[in-house]
């Protein structure tokens, strides 16, 4: 951004941004952090502003171009302002005329300058005594590790923790990508728990005057296919016992839930679990599905396949062609927004089954929708191994068939994944 002249501007607006969020210091950002807020933004704004676009503005992406005046206009309306425009003239300070002030001040520089450079120094000395400046010392007997008290979901997560030697009233956990949910620790506090709404391969973090002190992974597992009505913050809950199979579905009852709602909702089957040895930056998938109400708030027909690895994820969405513009193809570090790409080839009529074929190879992706190819790109961070599979649906779907197989196109053994 080396020709854009508001960099002092887009700081500000940053800044705000950042406090009405809440989640602590951007730099400790991640990914997921960054999609998170491109959804937040959406439903503030009826815009999307891809995760790629928001790293660039925080400087977490190297980027020569200024930022369009379509992202710094909805950045503005995120933070409360109309536009661009009305933000900066709110920020913007008025040029002062000479005055008798300003004739008083000049007469004072010599006694000013000393005043002032004795206020530096003061100020550094307070800088170098605040621990949010000072690197992060870890004392070896710190320790931060959990369990699940149980299977299935909801599941309460035990942390156990020796705080020793740490001094900072400012101790939590921080559960998982997501900044807000955090718990708040006491100094000498042995234990603390907190609640998980759904399976999945999640981050839990030890942070200390807001940085990071130890992190380890936590796998919350659905036992089996696991079905939920996402409502937030709780969803509904149907085991693998209540749902129907070939094909897999939502009971009549919960169809009937849904369709009674008069907000979107969104309806997902999932399957997290451990895939030994198979690498989600290789392997195949072929599903089989449809959506079963696409009525009301319903009419796009989105649906979406996700992929859960160690490391990242990827999201493959589809809907009516009239609604591709709504759509986001996120493939672990890239993601395509369908405001600012053409996403027509994902547009499908998923009223009745369709056959998806994802084949993932050496960070390629391809996508196919009966047997014609739609779409091939790349990714550039490993999603790391195989943790789960997400099928969504605006409203409600089934899946007919679903197969899982190794980089060398090998069915996964029934052990791991009961292809269907």
């Amino acid at each position: 951004m080396k020709d854009f002249t508001d960099h002092i501007f887009l700081s500000k607006c940053r800044a705000q941004i950042e406090e009405k969020l809440g989640w602590g210091s951007s730099v400790s950002w991640h990914n997921e952090v960054f999609e998170k807020l491109s959804d937040v933004i959406q439903e503030s704004t009826a815009v999307r502003l891809s995760s790629t676009t928001l790293k660039r503005v925080w400087g977490r992406v190297q980027y020569q171009s200024a930022p369009s005046i379509h992202t710094l206009n909805t950045l503005s309306q995120f933070a409360g302002y109309t536009d661009w425009l009305d933000f900066k003239n709110q920020h913007t300070q008025p040029k002062r005329s000479l005055d008798l002030r300003s004739i008083f001040q000049r007469s004072l520089i010599p006694g000013a300058a000393i005043m002032i450079a004795t206020l530096l120094i003061f100020q550094l000395s307070l800088a170098r005594l605040d621990p949010r400046q000072q690197p992060l010392v870890v004392p070896d007997q710190v320790r931060f590790s959990s369990r699940p008290i149980a299977q299935g979901l909801p599941n309460t997560v035990v942390f156990d923790l020796d705080l020793e030697g740490l001094r900072s009233d400012s101790l939590h956990i921080q559960q998982d990508w997501d900044k807000t949910r955090t718990i708040q620790l006491r100094r000498g506090q042995k234990q603390a728990t907190g609640i998980y709404y759904y399976p999945g391969y999640f981050r839990a973090k030890l942070l200390v005057d807001g940085q990071i002190l130890k992190e380890h992974d936590l796998f919350i597992k659905s036992q089996g296919w696991l079905g939920t009505v996402d409502y937030k913050p709780i969803p509904t809950y149907l085991t693998d016992v209540q749902l129907g199979h070939e094909p897999l579905s939502f009971p009549g009852s919960t169809l009937s839930e849904i369709a009674a709602l008069e907000k979107p909702h969104y309806s997902s089957f999932h399957w997290v679990d451990a895939f030994p040895e198979i690498s989600a930056d290789d392997f195949s998938l072929e599903a089989v599905l449809q959506n079963t109400y696409r009525e009301k708030w319903a009419v796009c027909q989105t649906a979406k396949l996700v992929v859960l690895g160690t490391t990242g994820a990827m999201v493959i969405p589809f809907s009516i062609p009239g609604c591709v513009s709504d759509l986001g193809l996120m493939l672990n570090d890239v993601y395509l927004s369908g405001k600012e790409h053409d996403l027509s080839a994902l547009g499908a009529d998923f009223s009745s089954f369709r056959k998806i074929r994802l084949t993932v190879q050496a960070q390629q992706v391809r996508i196919l929708l009966d047997d014609q190819e739609l779409l091939t790109t790349t990714y550039a961070e490993p999603v790391g191994q195989l943790a789960g599979l997400r099928i969504r649906f605006l409203g409600a779907g089934e899946v007919q068939s679903l197969k899982l197989m190794d980089a060398e196109g090998h069915l996964l053994d029934s052990a791991v994944f009961p292809s269907f």
